[in-house]
């Protein structure tokens, strides 16, 4: 478990620690990122970003962002609950993923 890991001790100042690798997923006009950081204790964790781009009052584009935070401890189920629920929607609404790129879906999520 996460014995040596402080979630409001570890955080740099601005809410995250040292980034380590990166994947952004652009999706239209949303862009996830999915981030591997490390705490000062060397202990890894994902943040997984949601961006969306918008227009603000005079015109000039803004992103709105939304962020959640995944721990090690959480990875292996959040990944088990995440596949259940997109074979759950490919069983009884195929056609959503026919409209897609052939295997675009499966492609990006296999890796969970």
């Amino acid at each position: 478990m996460a014995e040596n890991f402080d979630r409001n001790r570890d955080f740099d100042s601005d809410g995250g620690g040292e980034e380590v690798y990166s994947r952004p997923v652009r999706a239209g006009r949303r862009t996830y990122f999915f981030d591997v950081k490390a705490t000062r204790n060397d202990d890894y964790y994902l943040t997984i970003t949601e961006s969306r781009k918008k227009l603000a009052k005079d015109g000039s584009p803004i992103f709105d962002k939304h962020k959640i935070y995944l721990y090690k401890e959480d990875f292996d189920k959040f990944a088990e609950g995440f596949r259940e629920v997109v074979d759950y929607v490919k069983r009884h609404k195929p056609e959503f993923f026919e409209e897609q790129a052939s295997g675009a879906v499966d492609d990006e999520f296999e890796k969970l």
